[in-house]
């Protein structure tokens, strides 16, 4: 067990308890949850506060990242591109075709979902308290995406592994689509911060796509990798095919 799936074993704990804790809140004190969400900051800091900062330390550290982050994120930067001298640039041009018309459908699900629940709440079948807790949801799904099971890996991106995937640095832009919906300072500063997230990943995939495959780029091969992350994951897919 490398010390990198231990920390995201950490992590995964510390969003399965910041959602178990939103939930029950929102099951037996949503008028307290109502008010957390709409208090403003000069009236005194709120948990959601804290949580507000916790998300955005995190995305920062997204368009920052240091050399403790995953190979997954850290593969958009230079230092880390190991270049096979044989790979070839037909090949890696079929690569970023076939991986773009997939991200594409991935964000058109997406975007899609999303849709759906920002009418429920134009039309008040949900409020704010249900964003926000889908918002949490999609913060925990996040880590179970990348320990667990992701159904844009297996059902349409098709990668080997999070290290090698496409979209990796898409996760916070879809962990907070909901709150593009909430009007208010904390719910869109996360939301467009999240977009300057995505479009810097993206900015970095159109200039360097070698960096992005394992056929240009040995540090993603499988005997290279350190961080190990995909052990849980792949030990419940094997299971999985066995049965």
């Amino acid at each position: 067990m490398t010390s990198k799936f231990r920390k995201y074993l950490f992590k995964f704990a510390c969003r399965i308890l910041i959602f178990t804790t939103v939930f029950v809140l929102y099951l037996t004190r949503r008028e307290l949850l109502t008010a957390m969400l709409t208090q403003d900051l000069k009236y005194g800091v709120t948990p959601l506060h804290v949580l507000w900062a916790v998300f955005m330390c995190i995305m920062i550290s997204h368009l920052f990242p240091g050399k403790l982050r995953t190979m997954a994120l850290l593969k958009s930067k230079d230092e880390n591109f190991d270049p096979d001298p044989e790979y070839s640039e037909f090949e890696l041009l079929k690569f970023v075709q076939q991986m773009n018309r997939k991200a594409w459908r991935v964000m058109l699900v997406w975007l899609s979902g999303n849709a759906a629940a920002g009418l429920l709440y134009c039309f008040a079948v949900i409020h704010e308290e249900e964003l926000f807790l889908l918002t949490v949801f999609f913060f925990l799904c996040d880590y179970i995406c990348i320990l667990v099971f992701c159904p844009f890996q297996t059902f349409i991106m098709k990668n080997r592994c999070c290290v090698n995937c496409r979209i990796y640095d898409w996760g916070h832009f879809m962990m907070f689509t909901p709150m593009l919906f909430i009007r208010n300072f904390f719910s869109w500063s996360l939301f467009f911060t999240s977009c300057i997230v995505l479009i810097r990943w993206e900015l970095v995939y159109a200039a360097h796509p070698e960096r992005f495959w394992y056929g240009s780029n040995r540090t993603l091969r499988c005997e290279n990798c350190r961080d190990r992350t995909c052990r849980m994951k792949k030990a419940l897919a094997g299971m999985a095919r066995r049965k």
